[in-house]
């Protein structure tokens, strides 16, 4: 019996391997995403060519191997990048691949991944027409994938498939954007054993840096720490190797390389929001002889500081739902150049393909450290986060609640703020609810939304006062959890 239902999210397929995700999901959900591309296409089978990749995750062979069998079962082709990051899985849609494909384009990426969940998860992340598939486009997919289950009938007409090594094309073509701007910096590259370590390393030292590597070998287990930068706990080992080694900075990937961690000279962590202000004045800065305004989109997870400083200094500030769907949506309503997470996703569309890409957001980085050290030789990343001084923030909490209790308990939360508007203790200005519920207050807000991807509220909270940020922390946890307590109850 296939979950469907459990397995298929807003943004991409995750679950635990056997349980939600199977090798029977994963078949007629390729059969499906081959409809898909067809009914939007007018192409015929025989003329679509997608992509497969797969992350480091012990089942990822097997899902992998079966989406091949799904595709050529429907008569299109596919070509199989085998082992490889998710941006690389972007990249294909972008690369010259017409030796494969002849006339046809690649219509789309089929990516094997559960990103930086634990090792027992697996999930599938879908491409079309070079975008990540919609919200809608998901739901479309699965009502498809749920049809082809029912159909006794198998096709006979089958596709091909080309295996291919795509990862050295794409180091050349960042190689040839950046060429040696590394030089005399000093990198540390945690992998994570995920799928950064058969890229990162060898990018990096390419460009001229001096690379110390920690867990580069692939390896679906994650024995030295779990893959995921944006938890400070993960850290560790590489903020301890970049004091050691005095290197420049540090970069941390995620499980399949789309989300980067970056440590200061110093050896502290900088939060998605920090690291999206210096992208962003970097990009400010390179337009400002223009008549262009950039563009920047980031979540409502964000410090109002990134969106203050971003408008202050010459761009433009847009907030956005969380999820790297929604967050490229925005990006293309808005013609964004730039747009961000606090996870670490980091999407650059200028001089760049406008997915997340960690191991393109590590070179725009070490471009940065480069560039500033030609006027001021002891640069560091933090002398461009100097308005964060004027805040405290909290670090991200993760309050447990199941899944199907979310939408109850938030609920059961707006009616107790909206019945109690002094809760809180300061005047309410705005509660912005595009994702969740940001409550703003002078100086700083109280943010409670649903996770995408794993059964918590993500919790965030921001004041000029550190006692005030406290305070606000301590309010919603006691009150998400006398709404979790009472429709655990119902």
């Amino acid at each position: 019996m296939i979950n469907w239902d459990s397995a298929f999210g807003k943004n991409d397929i995750r679950g635990i391997y056997g349980k939600d995700v199977t090798e029977e999901l994963f078949f007629f959900t390729s059969k499906a995403y081959i409809k898909y591309i067809m009914e939007q296409t007018d192409k015929q089978a025989k003329d679509i060519w997608v992509t497969v990749c797969m992350d480091a995750r012990t089942h990822s062979p097997q899902l992998k191997d079966i989406i091949v069998k799904g595709v050529t079962s429907a008569g299109a082709n596919i070509i199989d990048l085998g082992l490889a990051a998710t941006p690389i899985g972007y990249y294909s849609e972008h690369a010259d691949l017409k030796e494969i494909t002849g006339e046809n384009e690649v219509m789309g990426a089929m990516i094997v991944t559960a990103s930086h969940n634990p090792s027992q998860y697996n999930g599938l992340k879908m491409t079309f027409n070079k975008k990540s598939m919609t919200e809608a486009q998901f739901q479309e997919v699965k009502k498809l994938a749920i049809e082809q289950s029912k159909e006794s009938l198998l096709s006979h007409t089958f596709g091909k498939s080309v295996e291919h090594d795509i990862i050295p094309e794409y180091i050349n073509e960042l190689c040839t954007q950046f060429k040696s701007i590394g030089k005399g910096i000093k990198v540390v590259v945690d992998s994570a054993n995920g799928t950064g370590g058969i890229v990162g390393p060898e990018l990096y030292r390419r460009l001229g840096c001096n690379v110390i590597e920690l867990y580069s070998n692939p390896d679906g287990r994650f024995p030295h720490h779990h893959p995921n930068p944006s938890d400070e706990s993960t850290l560790d080992d590489i903020k301890k190797a970049v004091v050691e080694n005095k290197a420049d900075l540090g970069i941390a990937f995620d499980g399949d390389s789309d989300r980067i961690g970056v440590i200061d000279s110093k050896g502290n962590h900088l939060t998605g929001d920090k690291l999206l202000l210096i992208y962003a004045l970097d990009v400010i800065e390179r337009y400002r002889l223009t008549k262009t305004t950039p563009v920047v989109v980031s979540e409502v997870k964000c410090s109002q500081v990134l969106f203050d400083t971003i408008n202050k200094s010459g761009g433009k500030a847009i907030m956005c739902k969380t999820g790297h769907g929604y967050i490229k949506a925005k990006m293309a309503e808005t013609n964004a150049h730039l747009a961000g997470e606090m996870s670490g996703h980091i999407f650059f569309k200028d001089r760049y393909y406008g997915y997340d890409d960690a191991f393109y957001a590590g070179c725009r980085v070490i471009e940065i450290i480069s560039k500033m050290r030609e006027t001021n030789k002891d640069f560091d990343l933090t002398d461009m986060l100097k308005p964060f001084d004027a805040v405290y923030i909290s670090d991200e909490v993760r309050l447990h609640c199941e899944n199907e209790l979310k939408k109850p308990v938030l609920e059961m939360f707006e009616k107790m703020v909206e019945d109690n508007k002094n809760m809180f203790g300061n005047k309410i200005q705005d509660i912005i609810t595009l994702d969740g519920m940001r409550i703003v207050f002078d100086g700083g807000f109280a943010l409670v939304r649903q996770s995408n991807t794993e059964p918590v509220f993500t919790l965030r909270f921001e004041a000029t006062k550190q006692k005030d940020c406290e305070h606000y922390q301590e309010v919603m946890i006691q009150n998400l959890n006398k709404c979790i307590e009472n429709c655990n109850k119902n």
